[in-house]
């Protein structure tokens, strides 16, 4: 009986292919994956955190914020020079007294910020707890002086100083209270322990814009004071 033979297959295995290649065979990349992760590195470099956006949103506004007492001043100003019915009064003590707290509220939020970068997240809250009670009585001085004008009979459309003392004041109260609901929230996400890495540079702008405050309040009195009751 005769034994049937297989003939031997004629194809020839492939080897495998090299994937160590920088060749673009099968679709692959040409980039080496050596410089590929290299670049996924640098990118985050290129690209804006928050904290740096927060920042330049804070100084564009601090900015507009200087434009608007600038405005506001020239046109005091030019009003009072000219003016036949300009009417000196005597300001209220109390905003010389909200200069001094916002004076001292700077020093709390530094020591808030010297806090946050020792670590001490409660000792920070509590600093930034003083800082906003501080804010808030500004804003409950602001509001008292107002009712010492209204006593005194000088109301919003009185005369063109208590116009101006109205809307300097008020104008710089919206911008402060501004400053204590940014404030409020990182005192918040810190009390919470929340965010640790971007918390300080957080900290960092809101005392930036709260120093811009406190100078820009050390202004408005000069300038009511120069203008309004001399």
């Amino acid at each position: 009986m005769a034994t049937m033979v297989t003939p031997p297959s004629t194809e020839t295995e492939r080897p495998p292919a090299d994937n160590t290649t920088n060749g673009s065979s099968g679709g692959g990349s040409d980039v080496p994956s050596g410089l590929g992760h290299d670049i996924l590195q640098l990118e985050p470099e290129h690209r804006a955190t928050p904290a740096s956006a927060h920042r330049l949103i804070t100084f564009l506004a601090m900015i507009w914020i200087t434009a608007l007492f600038a405005t506001l001043t020239i046109v005091l100003e030019s009003r009072w020079v000219h003016s036949p019915d300009w009417v000196s009064i005597q300001l209220p003590q109390i905003l010389y007294v909200n200069a001094a707290i916002l004076l001292l509220s700077s020093v709390t939020v530094e020591l808030a910020r010297l806090s946050l970068r020792a670590t001490r997240s409660q000792h920070c809250a509590r600093w930034i707890l003083v800082t906003l009670s501080m804010g808030f009585l500004v804003l409950f001085g602001q509001a008292f002086a107002w009712r010492d004008l209204s006593r005194r009979g000088l109301h919003l459309a009185s005369n063109p100083g208590s116009f101006f003392l109205y809307l300097m004041s008020g104008t710089h109260a919206i911008h402060l209270l501004g400053g204590i609901v940014v404030l409020a929230s990182i005192g918040f996400q810190i009390s919470r322990a929340r965010q640790k890495g971007k918390l300080p540079a957080a900290l960092d702008t809101i005392a930036l814009y709260w120093h811009f405050t406190d100078a820009l309040w050390l202004y408005v009195v000069a300038l009511l004071f120069v203008t309004i009751q001399q």
